[in-house]
């Protein structure tokens, strides 16, 4: 787990290391424990190091290996190293390490681009060639680890994060157009390639590029979910599919729990995260199995916590618990610093619990477990069975999910902003693209490759590598991923969803826990604006030394006339919406 940094030059110039070395510096909390460069004539590299799968020496980076004529920088995590270091050795590879960064750079030199299907893991990395002086660059399937790019004539940089990248200069941090509909459409969610920032760009999900010292570039995309039961499966039972759940989950989990001596999971008392409590005592978790859970003051006659079930769970395992109860002042006193640790602005109240959550566990335990994706891959969602149904799938898709239509968003952003639907293409273009039949189908799709990327996922990454802490997330294995794929929807849809994943966990965790209503973690407070909070927006949106020429001042007006009426689709505040771009971008020096 680290933060990676680098630079290719295209002009025939050495790297400007002292830029990277600035870029570099900036990602220290997601590698806290150490730090390296290195620099080959147009290319220098940086890299901060948070020690947890191996804690030698050895595996510093910038790694290079200098017989191979290889050098690379690498985020994340891999899972099956052991079985693909011993592969290697059988092919004569020699090791000077002991963790998985050595395995990607020989197993690139093995098998090159054909090495990323064998990965099984979190992963973005660059790995540079010195005798074809070409930079490769790859992100894992799912984009559970990050990596921007910013490129111009002269020169191509990348960083972990959007912010890291800034540290360099030359960008000018103008928004992109494109990307603040897109932002205002789908609750923060700017899909990839594009970002808030124009000239700051983001690899895909699933895909590599190939980039030489002459500018000269390629990209591909290397994995694609595809949909719908193979043969062999044509015939399987309700029961069938359940067991295959079961067994491709605990494998998933079992995996992460490698090289984890403190562990802990992210609690919420929903049956994501209750399952992996249940499949780690399975795996062999010891008695210092912990768990955390939050929960925030009561707002718009919302509870803000769900400790009656964190707790069951905790007791039924006998856990280690640690409960987190916050405050509005405090929410509002690190509210900033949320947003100083954001790669792009997100607005779900989910962001600021999952800050104060990784500080609390930062103190306990440097691995933790979270249930992210089990909502996108089992259709826990409510808009799944409108979509099933409908007539036109797209408009259901599009009146379920986007918080405002194009016409409203016209409304609320300044005409220089307005360039065209954006999102809604985005939608039509990819219902169209091949790959999955069903219309519920498609709709699992955009979610678990495009917006629980660029939401969930994106929000746990930076939430916990702010504090030094690692996040595994068993759901979003490729394995399980491509084995929900292939579920039929019938089989998902009902019970509110998730039906295949309820009742297989039956066999595992308390019904109690199961049969509950749907919660989440809430932030009462951010979804009811009132009291200090409301204040506090209201200064953030209407403060000249904060406009930006991006809001409506007559759509203001209206949204603070009623700010308890003027809730999205998806029962997020319009408001704080807003005040969230103005905010982070503040908090970048913007």
């Amino acid at each position: 787990m680290c933060g990676i940094a680098g630079e290719l030059r295209f002009d025939n110039q050495p790297a400007d290391l002292a830029a990277v070395e600035r870029i570099t510096q900036s990602l220290t909390a997601r590698g806290p424990d150490a730090c390296g460069f290195n620099s080959q004539g147009p290319l220098a590299l940086g890299h901060r190091r948070l020690k947890i799968m191996d804690l030698c020496e050895a595996s510093g980076q910038p790694m290079v290996d200098s017989a191979l004529g290889l050098s690379m920088v690498f985020n994340g995590a891999i899972y099956n190293y052991p079985e693909l270091r011993a592969e290697l050795e059988a092919l004569g590879y020699r090791f000077f390490s002991e963790g998985d960064t050595e395995v990607l750079l020989k197993g690139f030199h093995a098998w090159g681009e054909a090495l990323l299907p064998r990965l099984n893991g979190m992963f973005a990395f660059a790995i540079w060639q010195r005798d074809v002086q070409e930079l490769f660059i790859a992100r894992d399937r799912l984009g559970i680890k990050p990596l921007y790019l910013s490129r111009t004539d002269e020169r191509l940089r990348f960083a972990s994060t959007l912010p890291a990248l800034l540290k360099g200069g030359d960008i000018a941090g103008v928004l992109n157009p494109v990307a603040l509909n897109h932002y205002m459409s789908f609750h923060a969610v700017v899909p990839a390639p594009d970002t808030l920032i124009a000239g700051i760009e983001k690899l895909p999900p699933g895909t590599f590029m190939r980039v030489d010292a002459n500018g000269k570039s390629s990209q591909h995309r290397w994995w694609t979910l595809e949909f719908g039961a193979s043969e062999e499966e044509q015939g399987y039972s309700f029961e069938d599919w359940q067991e295959r759940t079961l067994t491709t989950l605990r494998e998933s989990v079992a995996l992460r729990h490698r090289a984890a001596v403190d562990v802990g999971v992210l609690l919420s008392g929903g049956v994501d995260s209750s399952l992996l409590v249940g499949m780690l005592r399975e795996a062999g978790a010891a008695d210092n199995l912990q768990t955390f859970s939050i929960g925030f003051q009561d707002a718009g006659g919302e509870r803000g916590d769900e400790f009656k079930y964190s707790d069951l769970i905790a007791q039924h395992y006998g856990t280690r618990h640690h409960q987190l109860r916050i405050q509005e002042k405090e929410i509002l006193e690190q509210l900033p610093a949320a947003f100083r640790a954001m790669s792009e602005p997100m607005v779900s109240h989910d962001c600021i619990a999952f800050y104060l959550l990784s500080r609390e566990v930062s103190k306990h335990c440097k691995v933790v477990q979270s249930g992210q994706g089990a909502d996108e891959l089992f259709a826990g969602y409510h808009w799944y069975p409108q979509v099933d149904g409908a007539e036109d799938p797209v408009e259901a898709y599009l009146n379920a999910f986007r918080d405002r239509s194009f016409e409203e968003y016209a409304d609320t952003v300044q005409q220089q902003w307005v360039k065209g639907d954006f999102s809604g293409d985005f939608v039509r273009q990819h219902f169209a693209q091949p790959g999955a039949d069903a219309a519920v189908d498609k709709a699992l799709r955009i979610d678990s490759t495009v917006m629980l990327v660029d939401d969930p996922v994106k929000r746990v990454d930076n939430m916990t590598m702010a504090w030094g802490l690692e996040a595994r997330v068993p759901f979003l294995d490729h394995h399980v991923a491509e084995l929900s794929a292939r579920i039929p929807a019938k089989y998902k849809l009902p019970d509110s969803g998730k039906y295949v994943l309820k009742e297989a966990a039956r066999k595992v965790i308390p019904a109690a826990v199961i049969d509950r209503p749907k919660g989440y973690f809430p932030v009462p407070g951010l979804k009811h604006l009132e009291g200090d909070t409301l204040n506090w927006v209201r200064e953030l949106l209407t403060d000249p030394s904060q406009d930006r020429g991006l809001y409506n001042p007559a759509m203001l007006d209206r949204l603070f006339k009623d700010p308890e009426g003027q809730l999205t689709p998806l029962r997020g505040s319009k408001l704080w919406q807003l005040a969230a771009v103005n905010l982070w971008l503040s908090e970048q020096g913007l």
